[in-house]
């Protein structure tokens, strides 16, 4: 197995562990106070997004750097779509919600990064 397509996947997994928990945090289901029903939904389909790219990365294997590109690209234009809804007063405006999303956005860049590196020869696991 490649050592990138390992990393991207943990990329992915752990992205989409975070939305999951930001979409129980915003159900009321971890933390009460914090419920947000559009918030909620946003994170569950982004989430949803995450993991479906995860199996299919699994499926086809050759694809996953691909894969983890485009899914980890819309998790990123969702969120920034959040930022914005934020910045315009219409999200949740806590500061648990500012610290998340200026970190997922950080955790996705970082995962973007990854899927767009050329393999290197040392990734390559010997078979």
């Amino acid at each position: 197995m490649d050592a990138l397509d390992q990393r991207i996947r943990a990329f992915v997994l752990f992205e989409a562990a975070t939305f999951i928990a930001a979409a129980l945090v915003h159900s009321g289901v971890l933390v009460r106070g914090y419920e947000h029903q559009q918030a909620r939904t946003a994170e569950s389909v982004i989430a949803l997004v995450l993991l479906a790219g995860l199996a299919l990365s699994w499926i086809r294997p050759a694809r996953t750097r691909e894969v983890g590109l485009i899914v980890q690209g819309l998790a990123l234009l969702g969120t920034l779509v959040g930022v914005f809804t934020i910045v315009v007063g219409v999200g949740p405006r806590t500061v648990p919600d500012v610290v998340y999303h200026v970190g997922i956005v950080t955790v996705l860049i970082g995962g973007i990064v990854t899927a767009i590196q050329p393999p290197r020869p040392h990734d390559r696991a010997s078979s």
